[in-house]
């Protein structure tokens, strides 16, 4: 498993997840404390003024009381998914927050590998391959995406662009 945290510019921090280990509060709260501590170092302008945010599904491990009281404690804004009820239908790529995975896995498709290590170098190979332009259209998108999500008031609206149709519902 990999746990990945990116912005407009790139990877800010990644980590793969021991085989055995379990993705419970505990652990996911160690993964946030590397991963503050490393936009410090890589993004310190950010860092300085608390000027992002994180955005994490509803899973147990990142929805806990604790997590919550870190982040808060650390000042970390976050932005969460939509409702279990939401249901985003898309034409167009996966959300900002798989289309690493997507990419990593069209690159990957059909090969072997011998060991863990053997995978998660290649996993870290593409990721490293991947330009920082496309990071920063993800995060177009995402705001793009939130923008009408928050103007439609939780009505249905279809949006087209050249390129892409998606939908977005709400009961």
């Amino acid at each position: 498993m990999l746990i990945v945290f990116f912005d407009s510019q790139g990877i800010v921090h990644k980590e793969f997840v021991q085989e055995g280990c379990t993705v419970n509060a505990e652990y996911y709260k160690g993964v946030l404390d590397r991963q503050i501590s490393r936009i410090r170092r890589v993004r310190p302008a950010l860092y300085r003024t608390c000027d992002f945010f994180l955005v994490h599904d509803n899973a147990p491990a990142h929805s806990a009381a604790k997590i919550r009281q870190f982040l808060t404690q650390k000042q970390v804004a976050t932005l969460n998914h939509p409702p279990i009820l939401a249901r985003f239908v898309s034409l167009s790529p996966p959300p900002p927050d798989y289309f690493l995975f997507l990419k990593v896995k069209l690159q990957l498709k059909g090969a072997r590998f011998d060991t863990i290590e053997e995978i998660q170098k290649a996993v870290t190979d593409q990721l490293n391959k991947i330009p920082s332009e496309d990071f920063s259209n993800a995060m177009k998108k995402l705001e793009t995406r939130a923008n009408l999500c928050i103007t439609s008031n939780g009505s249905y609206f279809e949006y087209r662009n050249r390129k892409n149709t998606w939908f977005f519902l709400l009961p």
